[in-house]
C-alpha cells in the first residue's frame, strides 16, 4: 500500500510531500490543473521510462519518491527483493525512488539500494495496477489473465510447475542419454580401436615424468662415466686413500692414551672415515643410476615417445591419457548396456508425462469452473454500470502439447461483445475507453481481493458518463476499496471529473494550478469535510458555486 509520495522539480511542481491511507482516495481538479502530472511522476518512481521533459524548467534534476508498506516474508514481491539483496527492515517501509536529471540520465533506487530501471519496474508492478483511458497494462495484458483466473479459483498452481518439472527433467535426461548412445555408437569401430590401442600401451600417472628424468640422467651418465670410474678407483685397494686412513686410525687407536691430542686426532679420523664411506657410497648410487646402458636407454626413448605420440593423437596430456582409457572404455561399455538404460528412461519420461497430465487436467477443470463464476460474477457488474447489453465471457483453451508448461495446458483470455449479436473480442480491442474503464471495473469488483496490486489507480475511469452510471462506478471503487466481507480490501485512487465519484472517497485530494507572474506551480491538498463540500459543489455547478450546489454535494457525501 502506498503511505507517501514525495515529488521534487516534476514539471509544475515545485515541491509536493503527500500522505495516504487505506480505502478509496479520489484527486479532482479543474482541467489541466496537473492531475496527469501527478501520476507522471509515480509512474517514474515505478520504473517508467525516463523523459527529460519531466524535469522542471530551471532545474538540473528532479526527485519522486514513493514510500509503501513492506511486502510480508514469503510473497512474491518480498522473494523477488532478495533475490535481488535489497534489504528489508522489520517495521521499516520499502521506499522507490528515482532521480531524473535535465540530459535524460535517471538513476533508480530500492530502500536507498541503487538498482536498475528494469528492476525497479518489475517490483513497481507488485506495488501499483494503474488504468487509464487507453491504458495496455493490469487487465488488459492477456499474459496476466491466467494467474487471476488463478487467483479467482484458490488453485494450487505449485503441483502442476513442480510435476512439470520433473517431466521436462526426465525428457532431458532421454534426451542426453540418447543423444551420447547414438554418438557413441556411430563411433563404435573407432572407440573399440582407442581402447584396444589405449590398454595396449598401458599408460601411467606420472610415467611421462619418470621417463623424462631416467632419459636424462642416463645421458649425462655417458658424458661423465670415464669421470665417475677414475674417481671411485681411488677408493678402491689396499693403498686408497679410506684404506690408508683406516691403517692410520688403527695405529694411533693404541697411542690414543697417551695423550689428549691424539684422542682428539683419533677422533677426527674416525669422522674422515666415515664421511668417506658416505661419499663412496653415494658416488656409487650415482653411477648406478646414471649407468649408461644403449638398450636401456633406447627402450626409455621408445616408451617417452609412445606416449607422447598417442597423447598428440586425442589431443591432451600424456598423464591424461589414463583417465582417457576409461572414459572411452566407459563410452564402448554404455553401448552394450544403453538399450536398457533408455528403456528405464522411457519409462521415467512416461510416469512424469502421466503425473504433468493429471495434475495439468485437474487445475484446467478447476479454471473452467472458476471461469463460470467470473463470467455470472462480472455480469452482475455490468447492467449498473449500464453495459447490459454487453457480455462478458473468460475463455479457457486447451494449448497444443508443445506448449504445455508449468503453468498449466490452457490458455486464458478475457473477451468481451459490447453489442447484441457481436462476436466477442479480446478486452483489450474496445474503442470506447469510457467502456474500456468501466469493464475494467466490474472485472475487479469481481475478482474482489484475489491477486493483483495492492493498490490501484483508476485514471478518469468514469469519462464521458454521469449520474446513475457515475454513482455506479462511485459505489463499486468503494465496495473493492473496502473489500468483501472477512477479506482484505484495496488501495484505492481514482483521478475523477465525478462528483458522484468523488463523493465516495473516504480521502479527497484536490489538484490546484497557480502562477505568481511568470512563474507556474501545481499544488495538491487534502481537504477536510467543508473543503470536499467546496469541491464537490465546484464539480457540480462549475466556475460559480451555487447554494443549490452546495445542498446537492451535501446530500451526495450523506450517501457515504
Amino acid at each position: 500500500m502506498l503511505t507517501a509520495l514525495s515529488i521534487a522539480n516534476i514539471v509544475l511542481i515545485e515541491r509536493l510531500d503527500l500522505d495516504f491511507a487505506a480505502g478509496l482516495g479520489v484527486l479532482t481538479g479543474e482541467t489541466g490543473a496537473g492531475k496527469s502530472i501527478l501520476l507522471d511522476a509515480l509512474g517514474l518512481a515505478l520504473g517508467a521510462r525516463a523523459d527529460s521533459a519531466l524535469v522542471r524548467q530551471g532545474s538540473g534534476q528532479a526527485q519522486v519518491t514513493a514510500s509503501f508498506v513492506a511486502p510480508a516474508a514469503g510473497t512474491t514481491l518480498a522473494t523477488l527483493l532478495a533475490e535481488n539483496e535489497i534489504a528489508l527492515e522489520p517495521g521499516e517501509p520499502l521506499l522507490v525512488r528515482r532521480t531524473l536529471k535535465v540530459d535524460g540520465g535517471s538513476r533508480a533506487f530500492l530502500n536507498d539500494q541503487p538498482c536498475s530501471a528494469a528492476l525497479l519496474r518489475e517490483v513497481g508492478g507488485h506495488l501499483v495496477e494503474i488504468h487509464g483511458q487507453h491504458d495496455d497494462r493490469g487487465l488488459l495484458a492477456p499474459a496476466g489473465h491466467r494467474a487471476l483466473l488463478d487467483a479467482f479459483a484458490r488453485a494450487d498452481t505449485q503441483s502442476v510447475a513442480v510435476a512439470h518439472a520433473a517431466w521436462r527433467a526426465a525428457e532431458a535426461k532421454l534426451a542426453a542419454a540418447r543423444s551420447a548412445l547414438d554418438e557413441a555408437t556411430r563411433d563404435r569401430e573407432w572407440l573399440e580401436h582407442c581402447v584396444t590401442e589405449l590398454q595396449a600401451l598401458n599408460p601411467q600417472p606420472g610415467e611421462d615424468a619418470e621417463l623424462s628424468e631416467a632419459r636424462a640422467a642416463m645421458q649425462k651418465g655417458e658424458k661423465i662415466a670415464g669421470d665417475l670410474g677414475a674417481i671411485l678407483e681411488a677408493f678402491d685397494g689396499s693403498d686408497s686413500g679410506p684404506a690408508q686412513l683406516r691403517g692410520a686410525a688403527r695405529r694411533l687407536d693404541r697411542l690414543a692414551g697417551d695423550h689428549p691430542l691424539l684422542a682428539e686426532a683419533l677422533a677426527g679420523l674416525d669422522r674422515a672415515i666415515i664421511e668417506a664411506d658416505e661419499a663412496e657410497t653415494r658416488l656409487r648410487d650415482a653411477a648406478r643410476a646414471m649407468e649408461y646402458d644403449p638398450e636401456r636407454l633406447d627402450a626409455t626413448e621408445t616408451r617417452l615417445f609412445e606416449l607422447r605420440a598417442m597423447a598428440r593423437k586425442h589431443g591432451c596430456q600424456p598423464d591424461e591419457l589414463t583417465e582417457l582409457t576409461g572414459t572411452l572404455a566407459a563410452r564402448l561399455d554404455a553401448i552394450e548396456g544403453g538399450s536398457a538404460g533408455l528403456a528405464k528412461l522411457e519409462a521415467a519420461v512416461a510416469e512424469t508425462a502421466a503425473a504433468y497430465t493429471h495434475a495439468a487436467s485437474a487445475l484446467s477443470a478447476l479454471r473452467t469452473k472458476a471461469a463460470a463464476r467470473l463470467d455470472a460474477a462480472v455480469a452482475g457488474e455490468l447492467v449498473p454500470l449500464k453495459l447490459d447489453a454487453a457480455r462478458f465471457q473468460t475463455l479457457v483453451e486447451r494449448l497444443p502439447a508443445e506448449r504445455w508448461g508449468p503453468e498449466g495446458i490452457d490458455r486464458v483470455e478475457y473477451l468481451i461483445a459490447t453489442n447484441p449479436g457481436a462476436p466477442f473480442a479480446p478486452l483489450a480491442k474496445i474503442a470506447s475507453g469510457g467502456e474500456l474503464s468501466r469493464f475494467i471495473l466490474a472485472l475487479k469488483v469481481a475478482l474482489a481481493e484475489e491477486g493483483g496490486a495492492d493498490t490501484i489507480i483508476f485514471d478518469e475511469i468514469d469519462r464521458g458518463v454521469g449520474g446513475a452510471v457515475a454513482s455506479a462506478i462511485g459505489e463499486r471503487l468503494a465496495r473493492l476499496a473496502k473489500g468483501t466481507e472477512g477479506g482484505v480490501g484495496k488501495q484505492l485512487l481514482a483521478v475523477t471529473h465525478s462528483p458522484q465519484v468523488a463523493a465516495k472517497g473516504a480521502a479527497h485530494f484536490v489538484i490546484a494550478k497557480s502562477s505568481e507572474g511568470v512563474v507556474t506551480r501545481t499544488s495538491v491538498h487534502a481537504l477536510d469535510e467543508a473543503g470536499r463540500r467546496e469541491e464537490i459543489a465546484r464539480m457540480l455547478s462549475g466556475a460559480e458555486v451555487t447554494a443549490e450546489a452546495r445542498a446537492q454535494a451535501e446530500r451526495l457525501l450523506e450517501t457515504i
